[in-house]
This record gives structure tokens, sequence and C-alpha cells, in this order.
């Protein structure tokens, strides 16, 4: 009985002591690194090249509770999108928010005018339906016609 209680014990504090990473929240300094990390991964090795590994949903662009996306500005669908792939290849640029707001068209706005910036809407998180605050950072990847991006929910 006591040998039982025991490894019960030791048991029950081994998996309350371990972290758990779905609870662990992305914050806006990891989004605009991963995403200029992004750009570098597209100017050095390329945009397909670089798609590959964007697309993976083990990869390195995939962390915490979010993920970096690729859109062609020229074309105004995504390139690259490692937990929704069948996105790719679609256009969003007419979805909009519960507020009407049509955020990937502002997606695109931000970065073909500004560079980089923040654009904030209101999105459900994930499995639930219940639209919640969202911003997403967004990055125009210098020298081409692409942007990478990265959300985070507050």
């Amino acid at each position: 009985m006591k040998r039982a209680l025991m490894l019960y014990l030791i048991v029950g504090f081994v998996f309350f002591s371990l972290p758990i990473t779905a609870a662990e929240k992305a914050t806006e300094a990891e989004c605009i690194a991963k995403c200029k990390a992004a750009a570098t991964l597209i100017q050095n090795q390329g945009l397909d090249a670089a798609l590959k590994q964007l697309s993976d949903r083990n990869g390195p662009f995939v962390w915490k509770d979010t993920y970096v996306f690729t859109i062609d500005l020229d074309k105004k669908t995504l390139l690259a999108h490692p937990i929704k792939p069948a996105l790719v290849g679609k256009s969003l640029i007419g979805i909009k928010d519960v507020n009407g707001k049509m955020f990937f068209a502002e997606f695109i706005n931000v970065a073909k005018q500004k560079g980089e910036g923040w654009v904030n809407y209101m999105w459900p998180k994930p499995g639930d339906k219940k639209p919640s605050p969202k911003k997403t950072y967004v990055y125009k990847v210098p020298g081409k016609p692409v942007a990478v991006a990265a959300g985070i929910y507050e």
C-alpha cells in the first residue's frame, strides 16, 4: 500500500510539473522575430525552397500557439499555411471578421504601403465559435512581392 501511494505521488508530481506547451502563448516579439527569420530564409534559399519549410507543420515556423504563413502580394493568395494547407493558392481578400473588417486585404495593404505592421481583428480561437481579439504581424520580404505573417490572440 505504501509503495503504491509513493508511486502515485511520484507520477502525479512528474505529470503536473511538466510544462504544458499548448498553454504557452507566443509573444509579439516572437512573431516579429519569426517573420523576419522567414523573410531571410526566402531571400537566402529562394521562395520555392523556403515555402517547403514554411509549410511544415512540425517545422521551426510553428511554435507555441501560432505559426508563420505566407502571402503573394500580387496575386493576393496564400503561398504557405502550415496548419491549413488547403488554403494555399486561395484568395482570402474578401474575408471579413464579425465587425466587417476585411483583415486579409489589410494584411496586403500594410505590407505594400508600410512594409510591416500589426493588423487587429476579431477571429475565433481554434475550437471556439465566439470571436476573440487577435492581432497579426505582417512583414514584406524586401525585394519580393511576398509577405510573411504571424498572429496572436490578445
